[in-house]
């Protein structure tokens, strides 16, 4: 199918905001008036622009007040109205939307709202245009899409039909089953928006915190599911209203808007499969655990070390390039030093074994997520890889039992004994704040990972959100947290497994290991909130370990040191934990903190 973007959803000029699109990919846009308005282009100039650039121009929004109002009320839309159609018809527009009216109605009477549509698609017949009546969810009288079907329907004329808008179904809690009972002929355009669940007035929550499809918390397949049913051909568009995507750059936030709308079509597509016009991605399952993770640095010595405290054992130097792995059990930590002059230790790539590498760059590719690049040698492993939005290279290889091929191409190194440690259990990766909501949506449209609830903890300097997107099985978890930007950084880092924390931390202690210091305070409160043996408490206060426990089981971990902006932890779950020790990030946070003073 067609896809199109309301201008409404990018920064920048009218002019920038086409480049955007096209670049992107679009096939067309819905003119939101106030852009044009506040453009210096003529009108004839944007339709030349939009045919050079390959674009269509869909949809000219909104005409608000129409009907429901008076016959002095009514003259005055008239004209407003011809002044409009004339406008379009130098654009070479033909459809306008025009809202329910949300200010000047004061008569609640459907035969004389679709009296007045009537007249007005009279008007606008004249001008070679359409109008797409859609019922706002802060609408004075018409505030459901059943009801502004039933108007329509009343004005029975050749020039109006209907929008629909997955927001102003939805954010109501309508059921959008009966969408299905309108002809698909009179659906004129199709308007898709996310958003995420808040209690808050509509008008508020529409405006400001409208997402990208698969963002939020609607059901948008099932939504466009109804819609296709019916037999509409029209675009898909998208009419966003958010405040950081109107802040962030143009071309990202197009390409960002397209991956969602592909998402959402193959989404669709499975659900009505007879629609053989609607387009599905290669399906690639999630992957089935960390293959690795790389931290990037100018000087990787100290990490080095850090490592060596910890158990992993040097596996050797890259034979082309200034890279060494270290490996424990099935943890491979490569330490990369190429191209990093003047760069302090960070997270910079994660590796995933996935059950069909192909498939997966198939599907990437598909959902325009922008490659990785690195120089390969012939006599080394090709892998495939792509840029998250937070500038994290993400690497996926064929599953395979035992270690990778690429392991192979490490020189000179020590072969691995038995450490305790299993595998990398999760890596949390720092997101700048305007990146979020994108990193969500690639995470879980490219790589098959699933969004957990939203959890917040607070820190010394303010709160942190993170996401947790995780494999169905769990065998992959990437957090992904925001943190205000004095402490970005303390939120990058990467948790190992073990069988025995306890001897673990023992050992690393004896090897020098520097752990993060935990305050007293804070095992006079484990003690109080859990119940535990004064033996117990005793042995985690020696040893700087934390503890938590559910109805599920337990957790106990530990943390290094922080190098750079990266540091590690080792965790021990007993029976089913399945979170990552939130209660205690306050006080893990404030001891970095602490130390960074």
């Amino acid at each position: 199918m067609r896809t199109s973007i309301a201008t409404v959803c990018l920064s920048g000029t009218l002019v920038e905001k086409l480049h955007a699109c096209a670049a992107a990919g679009f096939d067309g846009v819905e003119v939101f008036e106030p852009d044009l308005v506040a453009c210096p282009s003529s009108p004839e100039e944007i339709r030349a622009l939009a045919d050079r650039l390959g674009l269509t121009l869909d949809l000219y929004q909104p005409m608000r007040d129409v009907e429901g109002v008076t016959e002095e009320q009514f003259a005055d839309v008239l004209r407003r109205a011809e002044a409009k159609f004339a406008l379009m018809q130098r654009l070479g527009m033909d459809l306008v939307l025009c809202c329910s009216n949300v200010g000047t109605a004061t008569i609640d009477d459907d035969e004389v709202s679709a009296s007045q549509l009537r007249r007005l698609g009279d008007l606008a017949q004249g001008y070679g245009v359409r109008i797409a009546f859609e019922a706002l969810a802060w609408g004075r009288y018409v505030d459901d899409y059943r009801r502004a079907w039933r108007i329509v329907e009343l004005a029975d004329h050749p020039a109006v039909g209907t929008c629909l808008d997955s927001f102003h179904v939805l954010s109501r809690g309508h059921d959008p089953s009966a969408i299905e009972q309108i002809p698909g002929e009179k659906i004129f355009f199709l308007q898709l928006a996310d958003a995420p669940a808040l209690s808050m007035d509509v008008l508020s929550w529409s405006r400001h915190h409208r997402l990208f499809p698969g963002e939020g918390s609607f059901d948008l397949p099932t939504f466009v599911s109804h819609v296709l049913r019916t037999g509409y051909d029209g675009p898909l568009s998208l009419e966003v209203f958010n405040d950081t995507f109107r802040q962030t750059d143009t071309r990202r936030t197009a390409v960002h808007a397209l991956r969602s709308l592909r998402w959402l079509e193959d989404a669709a597509a499975r659900l009505v499969p007879e629609r053989h016009d609607v387009r599905q991605l290669k399906e690639a399952a999630a992957p089935t655990g960390f293959d690795f993770v790389e931290i990037k640095a100018e000087d990787t010595s100290e990490l080095e070390v850090l490592l060596g405290q910890l158990g992993l054992t040097p596996r050797g130097r890259h034979r082309t390039k200034p890279v060494t792995l270290w490996s424990a059990g099935d943890v491979r930590v490569v330490l990369n030093e190429q191209h990093a002059r003047g760069e302090a230790p960070h997270l910079a790539a994660v590796g995933l074994q996935v059950p069909d590498a192909s498939a997966t760059s198939l599907r990437a590719a598909e959902l325009v997520a922008p490659p990785a690049h690195r120089r390969t040698y012939a006599t080394e492993q090709v892998i495939d890889a792509v840029v998250a939005p937070d500038g994290t290279e993400v690497y996926w290889v064929d599953a395979v039992a035992g270690e990778p091929a690429w392991v192979e191409e490490f020189e000179h190194g020590t072969a691995p004994g038995p450490t305790g440690i299993g595998r990398v259990d999760h890596v949390n990766l720092a997101q700048p704040w305007d990146v979020l909501d994108e990193a969500v949506l690639f995470h879980t449209s490219v790589l098959g990972l699933e969004a957990q609830a939203s959890t917040q903890v607070a820190g010394p300097n303010g709160l942190v959100r993170s996401h947790v997107m995780r494999s169905p099985d769990g065998a992959v978890s990437l957090p992904l947290n925001v943190a205000p930007p004095v402490q970005a950084h303390l939120d990058q880092h990467v948790a190992v497994s073990c069988d025995d924390v306890v001897g673990l931390a023992r050992s690393a202690r004896r090897r020098g290991l520097a752990f993060l210091p935990v305050p007293d305070n804070y095992y006079e409160d484990l003690s109080a909130r859990f119940g535990l043996a004064a033996e117990v408490v005793a042995e985690l206060q020696d040893l700087d370990l934390l503890y938590d426990r559910d109805d599920d089981g337990e957790f106990v971990h530990f943390y290094t040191r922080t190098v750079g902006q990266v540091f590690l932890e080792v965790v021990e779950r007993r029976a089913g934990y399945a979170g990552f020790g939130a209660p205690n990030a306050p006080v893990r946070l404030a001891a970095q903190s602490a130390a960074t003073h």
